[in-house]
């Protein structure tokens, strides 16, 4: 079938162990960001550094952040390209965020793969990493660092070690907020799975306090550890949607993904949440006409992996893997449920009345379906939801691993209108493994890739392995 979920299980079989779980859409969004109109030109910037096409294993970038006029690219990779000239850098690298896009000297050399950077606010001089490592720059850490932008150090006054995979990490409210597979983090297990830092020592300061436990667990399903795995912060900078593999967190029922109020201290998790993806109303089933099919396959029980806001934060698109749902035929059937799909959910609670007397109840606005392929990153601008992975097609609701009747070929990543999920922008890429970050800015927009079986192109045009760059017109 063409359905790969390459970066669900980290450290599980050979080539996850090589390109661990994280994803997309870590990256602290900016008010130029999200004035943005889009949506970007189809045709992308040729001069920016890149992934050799062609590498004896597979190498991927995980995450583009920008912080002042530098990006920051993290991943798994040993070489970069630009032009004609090579770089040897080892899983991290920036270069400038505008034209000639020049590489820099930065090359902290860590000796595993980083899912995740961010940083503390506009301070642009250190950088938080995150992955599954043990040295950065000849300095012994454990899976988390701080480490200057300058030279690579690592800064040692930070703490630096973390029991498990650090899946993802993101500057806010003066905190720094890392999820992973951990169960103790510089020398604290009292916030396991997410904890709250503190940007100088490192140490756990109780801003976030979540007994986030549990798994999932329905008959045939696949083993799927506890984990957080992604988040994405609204442009307000108020909210911070939490995705991952957890049936609890800050005390309430959560599944695939809940919603963190950042203005409370400590903050707390909201009352917004879904039918369509927690179970409170039950799995769909002869049984049980009411509820609705919340669980996809027994092999991806997990498949919120990625999540954005709209521009003026009133609604929050999701992208999913999860192939099909749970016991449901694979061939030419009308797809339902949410795996494989692009969705709008509003980012405001429902009142109970309209929720089954259900705080927080919602629904969904609209549902675009891929046909089986797994989207695995989600950005928005005030134009156009954008959603990438390693899909085939949009639109495509009447059958799986093929076309059905309407499908669109959208290759590799797709613009969506925001008002009904319809196929706006059609840019192209090649699918590789599947886009595993965006990041809109003022500029336009990132993405995220790899080079598996070649993969380099972009937009028509070849030879942008890893990095993708689609600019807004000039105005």
């Amino acid at each position: 079938m063409g359905h790969w979920n390459i970066r669900l299980w980290g450290g599980a079989g050979v080539v996850a162990a090589a390109l661990v779980a994280s994803t997309a859409g870590f990256a602290v969004p900016s008010l130029a960001a999200s004035a943005a109109t889009g949506p970007p030109s189809s045709t992308p910037v040729t001069t920016i550094p890149h992934l050799p096409t062609n590498t004896s294993s597979v190498e991927q970038i995980r995450q583009l952040v920008q912080c002042g006029n530098t990006m920051y690219a993290v991943g798994t990779f040993t070489t970069i390209r630009k032009g004609s000239t090579t770089y040897t850098r080892d899983n991290a690298f920036s270069f400038s965020a505008t034209a000639p896009y020049a590489v820099t000297a930065w090359n902290p050399n860590v000796n595993g793969i980083v899912n995740s950077i961010a940083f503390d606010g506009t301070n642009c001089a250190d950088a938080y990493i995150g992955g599954l490592f043990s040295s950065v720059n000849g300095t012994t850490v454990k899976n988390i660092a701080e480490v200057d932008t300058t030279v690579g150090a690592v800064v040692t006054t930070f703490g630096h070690s973390a029991s498990g995979q650090v899946s993802t990490l993101l500057g806010a409210s003066g905190h720094i907020l890392v999820g992973g597979y951990y169960t103790s983090i510089n020398n604290s297990s009292v916030n396991p799975y997410m904890t709250s830092l503190n940007p100088t020592t490192g140490k756990d300061d109780g801003f976030l306090s979540l007994s986030i436990s549990g798994n999932y667990s329905f008959p045939g399903v696949s083993a799927n550890p506890t984990r957080v795995y992604n988040q994405a912060l609204s442009n307000s900078g108020q909210y911070d949607l939490v995705m991952g593999d957890f049936t609890s967190a800050g005390g309430l029922p959560r599944q695939q993904i809940f919603m963190l109020d950042l203005s409370t201290t400590p903050a707390t998790v909201t009352g917004w949440t879904s039918p369509e993806w927690d179970g409170s109303l039950g799995e769909l089933s002869s049984s049980d006409p009411a509820g609705y099919p919340y669980q996809c396959a027994t092999v991806e029980p997990f498949y919120i992996q990625a999540a954005a806001w709209s521009a003026d934060d009133s609604t929050i698109y999701i992208g999913d893997t999860g192939y099909h749902p749970n016991g449901f035929p694979t061939g030419a059937t009308t797809r339902t449920g949410l795996c494989d799909a692009a969705a709008a959910f509003p980012s405001t609670a429902y009142p109970a009345a309209q929720s089954d007397g259900q705080p927080g109840y919602v629904l969904h606005t609209w549902v675009n379906y891929t046909g089986c392929d797994s989207i695995y990153a989600a950005a928005a601008d005030a134009s156009t939801a954008y959603f990438a992975g390693h899909e085939r097609w949009a639109s495509n609701p009447n059958n799986c691993d093929a076309a059905g009747s309407g499908a669109v070929a959208a290759p590799g990543i797709v613009g969506l209108s925001p008002v009904d999920g319809s196929v706006t922008y059609n840019p192209t890429r090649a699918r590789g493994l599947g886009a595993d970050d965006m990041l809109v800015t003022s500029a336009g927009l990132w993405i995220a890739s790899d080079n598996s079986d070649g993969s380099d192109m972009c937009g028509g045009v070849s030879g942008l392995a890893g990095i993708c760059f689609l600019p807004y017109p000039a105005s």
